[in-house]
């Protein structure tokens, strides 16, 4: 057996250098869009960011998706339109949909700031189901409290969305698996469509290594065992595949292009609600093709 006989597809991220860290965004890439209902996944860091400064994502728009974050080191103050005020700190998940629209911002907390401090997290979004694009947008945290963990055979998951390890036939799974060394688990089949990245360390299936920072798109129907030689960690990610199609263009998700368009222009027309506290400034839309786009 080879790696192909498991994986459909191997995805290499682009990397964006954002000065202070490093993004890492493995989809959409060329050939897929989504997994699941997966149609973004970036890794942000890991990074050290030194006493005195911080991270500033500004206020911006979305449509049509949920925005997830999930924190491995550091934190982020999260603003939105609602009125919401949350900090999301390390094991901690901030769900955020937007639904007909929303604008949020992700800066430093101020003691963050305040002192030498790392960052590292994984920030996905997953489009709506059809019935429920233009649902009013919503907000929910979860604490590290909070989500169910799973500890077996030298594995320690966090189940962030849906369930694991032939619970039940999950619509959406998202789990991060921390290996110890000669840590072990089963990779079982009931998704639709599955993914795993290796966020750090090392991991494998059926014994065969897999790159570092890399998407692996498994084949429907297979079972593998994911282990570890020295430690690693790994996100396990997928779900029920979508019957219809979705495009991307910048921040905004839609099944139809021209929604993506008439959000671009009430972005530009200020016609967005703005978020309370945090109104002073925003990020335009990108002139030319924007970085996350999934059609010419």
């Amino acid at each position: 057996m080879t790696l192909d006989d498991l994986v459909i597809q191997t995805i290499s991220p682009t990397t964006h250098d954002l000065g202070d860290f490093k993004v890492h965004r493995s989809l959409p890439a060329k050939g897929r869009t989504m997994v699941g209902p997966f149609i973004f996944f970036d890794q942000a860091g890991p990074a050290k960011i030194g006493a005195g400064q911080g991270i500033d994502v500004r206020p911006h728009p979305h449509i049509n998706l949920a925005t997830v974050t999930y924190m491995y080191e550091g934190a982020f103050f999260h603003r939105d339109s609602l009125g919401t005020e949350q900090i999301v700190e390390a094991g901690a998940v901030n769900l955020m949909t937007a639904g007909k629209g929303i604008v949020h911002s992700e800066r430093s907390p101020d003691e963050e700031r305040a002192k030498l401090s790392k960052l590292s997290a994984i920030q996905t979004w997953l489009a709506l189901p059809d019935r429920q694009e233009e649902m009013d947008p919503a907000f929910e945290h979860v604490g590290e409290a909070g989500l169910p963990v799973i500890e077996a055979h030298g594995v320690c998951a966090r189940v962030i969305m849906g369930s694991l390890w032939g619970e039940r036939s999950p619509v959406t799974t998202y789990a991060d698996i921390q290996l110890s060394p000669g840590g072990r688990v089963p990779i079982d089949p009931s998704a639709d469509e599955r993914a795993i990245y290796v966020s750090g360390g090392d991991a494998a299936l059926d014994g065969m290594m897999l790159a570092p920072q890399t998407l692996y798109v498994l084949r429907p129907g297979t079972s593998a065992t994911l282990m570890s030689v020295d430690g690693g960690r790994v996100v396990l990610c997928g779900g029920e595949a979508f019957k219809t199609p979705r495009h991307v263009w910048w921040n905004f998700v839609s099944s139809r292009q021209d929604r993506l368009m008439q959000a671009r222009e009430d972005w530009d027309a200020l016609r967005f609600p703005l978020i309370p506290g945090d109104d002073k400034e925003f990020i335009p839309i990108p002139q030319g093709r924007p970085k996350t786009v999934s059609y010419p």
